[in-house]
């Protein structure tokens, strides 16, 4: 079997004396959608950070794309795409500006980023549009451009769908499904599980800071 994109095992992280995640064990395969689910506070966006080498392990095993995040959290970082709550744009610059700069971080052609506004309904009128000036959906669909432009191989998507009309949550997931077909690796965080759960391969419950499978997966 190929090494997993994801191993955990019995990690804890700790933030301000408070374990955020208690001991939890996942492994996830490369080309896997994985849904986590549970409550707020459970520890889900911890458990997405810590894959994406921003929360330091207090104790246990972390591998990420072959990344051993005891030794060194940042090598991973250029290989991984997070997308939390905050949607991490430029304000002051357009939406194919912030595009432009997040594909210039990993070589991308003109080709490409205009692939990337074309595929999130960016290219035409909003394109010159300064983030300021969007909607809360027009800025998670920016930001979702600028995810795809980076052609990350692990996707570590925090309530995605949010602020997203129809239209825009249907492109979603026809990108999501498209990247882990090319081999990309996705963890999803989300409450909306019957969208959510359709789009993933298993499902991974979250409760006080550590994981467990559902449905016997």
């Amino acid at each position: 079997m190929t090494e997993p994109v994801v191993h955990l095992v019995d990690v804890v992280a700790v933030m301000g004396g408070f374990p955020v995640l208690a001991g939890a064990d996942l492994t996830v395969q490369r080309g896997e959608i994985v849904l986590l689910r549970g409550p707020n506070g459970a520890g889900k966006t911890s458990l997405l950070r810590l894959c994406a080498g921003l929360l330091p392990i207090e104790r246990g095993e972390a591998t990420v794309l072959g990344c051993d995040l005891a030794v060194d959290r940042t090598a991973v970082r250029p290989r991984v795409g997070l997308l939390g709550h905050a949607n991490g744009l430029y304000a002051d610059l357009s939406v194919a500006d912030n595009v432009a700069f997040w594909g210039a971080t990993v070589g991308a052609t003109a080709a490409e980023i205009d692939a990337s506004l074309t595929r999130m309904g960016l290219a035409t009128r909003l394109a010159g549009v300064r983030v300021s000036r969007l909607s809360a959906g027009q800025r998670r669909r920016t930001a979702l451009a600028c995810l795809v432009v980076r052609r990350a191989e692990l996707w570590l998507l925090d309530e995605p769908h949010a602020g997203l009309d129809a239209a825009g949550r249907d492109e979603l997931d026809a990108t999501l499904r498209e990247a882990a077909s090319s081999g990309a690796t996705i963890m999803v965080a989300s409450h909306e599980l019957e969208r959510a759960g359709a789009l993933a391969t298993r499902m991974v419950e979250v409760v006080g800071g550590q994981t467990r499978p559902v449905g016997g997966a």
